[in-house]
Parts: C-alpha cells; structure tokens; sequence
C-alpha cells in the first residue's frame, strides 16, 4: 500500500499518527497495565490460598497467568512512543 510522502515521519517510515489517538491509545495501555496490577493481586490471593490448604499449582493460576501475557502483549502493541 502506497502512502503521501506527507503521511510518514522522517525517522521511521511509519505512518503518522493523530496525537489525538495516540492520547487515547496511551490511556487505554495505561488502564492494561492497572488490569495486570490487579491480576497479579489476585493471582497472589489465589497462591496464597492454595499455599495455606497445602495445594499444587490451582488451575485458576494458569488461567489468570495467560491472561496476564495477553495483556502484556497488548499493552506492547500499543506503545507507539
């Protein structure tokens, strides 16, 4: 696909990008990234848990733990800076 020569920055080559949406995209990586401290607490509890009853690994972390990486990757896609 063909761009203007206008549309791209002079360091990368990339497409620019509206301030505006990066702005959003900046807030939406952020909240993420609150998503993953929250998961991790969670998944805290639930090792802690399992710890006091004297369990294995429960399910549930690896559930969670996936979920986490899939965040992660997110918010990585989403950094545009």
């Amino acid at each position: 696909m063909n761009f203007p020569d206008d549309s791209f920055s002079d360091d990368d080559q990339q497409p620019s990008i509206d301030p505006l949406v990066v702005e959003r995209l900046n807030d939406i990586a952020s909240r993420l990234r609150d998503a993953v401290s929250s998961l991790d607490d969670v998944m805290f509890d639930v090792l802690r848990e399992a710890s006091r009853r004297r369990e294995g690994r429960p399910a549930l972390d690896k559930t969670l733990s996936q979920a986490r990486r899939a965040i992660d990757k997110a918010v990585h896609l989403l950094n545009l800076d």
